[in-house]
């Protein structure tokens, strides 16, 4: 078997964040419209407390051509249209923030692909979104024509803040959107559905440090301790959730893993913690890192390949 020359390919990964992660029959359904779309998932990673998962799909173009990224469109379309057909936003229930039945997409250039590529895929997937979905979607990043940052469209948008007692996103958001006009798709939301923020950046990585304690307020405190925003690590932005009985976490997203990885917040965490006599769990990683995706995307194109001989 010829090995397939990853590193020589635009690659394109993308990531969806879906508000479900206790029915594994939608769950897997919604993998499955990825997988029936010829499109490898890496990775899958399900957070029953928080009730949402989020799904890695990663494509490949030898031409460097969005004309070979026609299976992703199509995988991306037919995920979250299973999503908006098999969940209702009305009956959903979670401790982590949430616009919609399809919280977030998000692309990112790996390989020689670039990140004017991966913002024009973006773009086209939204609209089509927009279009024949009927949800709104803001875009943002480099799809965005001034670039808006992610967090920027949640502060205006009240994301952070729970609907309900106990640090719970219960039903639909019951937001006026008019007032920030979405990118693509109506103005009005559907309640059952919500709407989507899509983006594209470069690699941008997620890990969540367990806090062994149920005070929400300090837990957002060392989450504010520890981003950037508020005079911590650099590139890093992390919020405070709750996270079961007796836990919650510091989450965060890494902006640039050349500047700051897992292991430099869960120092930071430690010390801060120690400080306020609070116990501090192992940090964990939600996604593969970027340099290990195109070695699994590699293996999972083999692995279909040899199932087909």
């Amino acid at each position: 078997m010829i090995p397939i020359k990853i590193s020589e390919s635009m690659l394109v990964c993308c990531k969806l964040y879906i508000s479900e992660g206790h029915n594994s029959f939608v769950i897997e359904s919604i993998e499955r419209a990825a997988k029936q779309n010829n499109v490898a998932v890496i990775n899958k990673y399900v957070d029953e407390i928080y009730n949402r998962t989020n799904y890695t799909l990663v494509t490949h173009s030898s031409t460097n051509s969005l004309l070979d990224t026609i299976p992703l469109q199509n995988a991306v379309i037919d995920m979250v249209k299973t999503a908006f057909d098999m969940i209702d936003m009305r009956l959903h229930e979670g401790t982590h923030p949430r616009f919609g039945v399809v919280d977030h997409i998000l692309f990112h250039p790996l390989g020689a692909g670039t990140l004017d590529q991966a913002a024009e895929l973006c773009k086209l997937i939204a609209a089509n979104i927009g279009r024949l979905l009927k949800v709104p979607v803001y875009l943002y990043g480099a799809a965005h024509s001034e670039g808006r940052a992610l967090d920027s469209i949640r502060r205006e948008l009240c994301y952070f803040h729970p609907n309900s007692e106990g640090c719970q996103w219960i039903g639909d958001l019951n937001t006026d959107i008019s007032f920030i006009r979405p990118d693509e798709g109506p103005v009005e939301i559907d309640p059952s559905k919500g709407f989507i923020t899509i983006g594209a950046s470069m690699w941008v990585g997620t890990c969540n440090v367990p806090i062994h304690s149920e005070d929400i307020e300090l837990v957002k405190h060392i989450a504010r301790s520890i981003s950037e925003k508020g005079g911590g690590l650099p590139s890093v932005q992390a919020i405070g959730v709750a996270h079961g009985v007796g836990f919650c976490e510091v989450a965060c997203y890494l902006l640039d893993l050349n500047k700051v990885r897992a292991s430099q917040v869960q120092t930071e965490v430690e010390r801060i913690c120690s400080e306020l006599g609070v116990d501090v769990g192992k940090v964990y990683l939600t996604d593969f890192l970027p340099e290990e995706i195109p070695k699994l995307y590699a293996k999972a194109i083999e692995s279909c390949i040899a199932a087909k001989i």
